[in-house]
């Protein structure tokens, strides 16, 4: 399947062609193909978050490295409803009968540790680009899984610090409830009080919540100076809507805590102006990832932009199929990651990094604020750099993540 045609859901062969190449390569093709499984929401409150942007992403990725790497690559895809039985039955399903080797995305951080969970069990591989919860590679870490883009360690963390040191000195919480919302809550709650500000109060929402108006009323009888979101999705975007409608954004500040730049269409830049976002990817920061960009726009269904989580199923990608074409094969999880881990991560949208021992990939994050719409010259220029986080930074220490199999 080209990069400009719809990925179908199903299922899609990549790669398999007779091709001239060197006989080692060759040898590497007669294999059975690399069978990826994307399992996320494709039809609710993360579905432009991830959804089939991240077969897009994938898809992208087997097109520029598969026949040079000389690994045939099947993509398979299912809706996982933010369920994790659904989760956890469709990756068993898929090991077990349909000869997936890697699930890959898993946005909602319940179902992510579910599926993990039968990784492991399996001994299949699991990245995670949409999974959020910093616990995977903490005291919920597996020898079978890597956490590729963000977590919410290094957004708790960066946005939590930047903005109490900007003066955002007392904290309500508007949470997801769910491992996901309280891991954000969290992270960022500890940053917050590292930094010298207080935390006053927080409030929970069911996931896919419609009415946000006695949560925003809390937040608003709080007193705090800023309120943190954590949540993420179009459940963040139909708390910040009816935020402003309650004018609760006039007197207090909005932390979006996850928000990028999949939320800014539904919102405009009205909204989220002066917003500071905390992220691993913007699509205009350089020409490689423009390209990309450019690229993932025209053989998306919206014409949407990547977010960071779909550069990340991109970069991930990449590098499984660089670990898979040196071990021949993608049976054994573990031995797949442990390759993943021992190869240096280098690709155009992410730059250089690594992967730690407890499964966390590192890179940079970065500081964005939003533009004004005066500010705004083009279709999907929302953001401008502030500031760059080091990787040793953005990310919580070996030694303070309680991984079970990191030996002090």
């Amino acid at each position: 399947m080209g990069a400009k045609k719809r990925p179908n859901r199903r299922q899609v062969l990549v790669g398999g062609a007779a091709l001239a190449l060197a006989p080692g390569v060759a040898r590497a093709q007669a294999a059975r193909p690399l069978k990826i499984g994307i399992l996320n929401d494709m039809s609710s409150v993360y579905a432009d978050y991830q959804g089939v942007g991240s077969v897009v992403a994938t898809q992208l990725a087997v097109d520029d490295f598969s026949k040079t790497l000389g690994v045939p690559v099947e993509i398979v895809s299912a809706d996982h409803q933010n369920k994790p039985d659904v989760g956890s039955a469709i990756a068993r399903r898929w090991f077990d009968s349909e000869n997936v080797d890697v699930v890959m995305d898993l946005p909602n951080s319940a179902v992510a540790l579910a599926v993990i969970a039968v990784a492991q069990e399996k001994n299949k591989t699991a990245i995670g680009s949409g999974a959020g919860s910093s616990v995977m590679t903490g005291p919920k870490c597996s020898r079978n899984f890597v956490h590729w883009t963000y977590d919410t360690y290094a957004l708790g963390t960066g946005l939590g610090k930047a903005l109490t040191e900007a003066g955002g000195k007392s904290w309500f919480f508007i949470t997801a409830d769910y491992a996901f919302g309280k891991d954000l809550e969290a992270n960022c709650a500890a940053a917050v009080q590292a930094a010298g500000g207080k935390i006053v109060g927080s409030v929970r929402h069911p996931l896919n919540t419609a009415d946000f108006s006695s949560f925003v009323l809390q937040a608003q009888n709080s007193g705090a100076d800023t309120v943190g979101l954590a949540n993420a999705g179009g459940d963040l975007n139909n708390c910040i809507k009816q935020a402003h409608e309650f004018g609760l954004s006039e007197k207090q500040r909005l932390a979006g805590l996850i928000l990028n730049i999949t939320n800014v269409p539904s919102l405009g830049l009205d909204v989220v102006d002066g917003a500071t976002i905390c992220t691993g990817f913007y699509w205009d920061a350089n020409e490689g990832t423009r390209a990309f960009a450019k690229r993932f726009q025209a053989a998306h269904p919206k014409k949407m932009m990547p977010n960071d989580m779909h550069a990340g199923m991109y970069a991930a990608t990449e590098h499984l199929m660089k670990a898979v074409a040196q071990i021949k094969g993608a049976d054994d999880g573990v031995k797949v990651v442990d390759t993943m881990k021992a190869i240096p991560t280098d690709d155009p949208l992410f730059g250089k990094g690594i992967i730690r021992v407890d499964g966390r990939k590192l890179h940079p994050m970065y500081l964005y604020k939003a533009k004004t719409p005066a500010d705004s010259k083009y279709d999907w220029d929302y953001f401008q750099l502030v500031a760059t986080i080091k990787p040793e930074d953005a990310f919580r220490s070996l030694d303070k993540g309680g991984c079970p199999f990191v030996k002090a």
